[in-house]
Parts: C-alpha cells; structure tokens; sequence
C-alpha cells in the first residue's frame, strides 16, 4: 500500500525542474513587470527620479511571493 502510494507521488527529474521553473518565473515575472511600469512612470513625470520605479518593484517582490507561496500551499 505504502509503495504504491509512494509510486503515485514519485516525480521525475523533468517534472521537478519544470516545477522549479514555474516557481522561479511566478516570483521573477511581477518584479520585472513593476519595473517596466515604474520605469515608465518615471519618464512620463520626466524628473530623474527612480520613485515609481522602486515602488513598483518592491510591490511586484510582494506580488510574486503571494504568486508562490499560494502556488506551493495547493
């Protein structure tokens, strides 16, 4: 019973790295999206100011942990 069960969960290399990748891309994704938004914000104002650009960031850090951690809970 205990092998089957083990057999059913056992995943392959491919299928791990795959996982990871996804993880890797739900966390990366929305900081470099907030980036782009902030930078554009950024050169709409048309100070040299990087204000958007790190709030943007650090909100898509936020979003992409979220991304993550309610990915691995399911």
């Amino acid at each position: 019973m205990r092998m089957k069960k083990a057999q059913k969960e056992y995943r392959n290399p491919l299928a791990q790295t795959f996982y990871l990748g996804t993880l890797g891309l739900l966390l990366v994704l929305p900081a470099v999206g907030g980036a782009y938004l902030g930078n554009w914000l950024d050169g709409l104002i048309g100070a040299r100011s990087v204000h958007w650009t790190v709030t943007f960031i650090c909100l898509g850090v936020v979003i992409g942990v979220v991304n993550v951690y309610l990915f691995i809970r399911d």
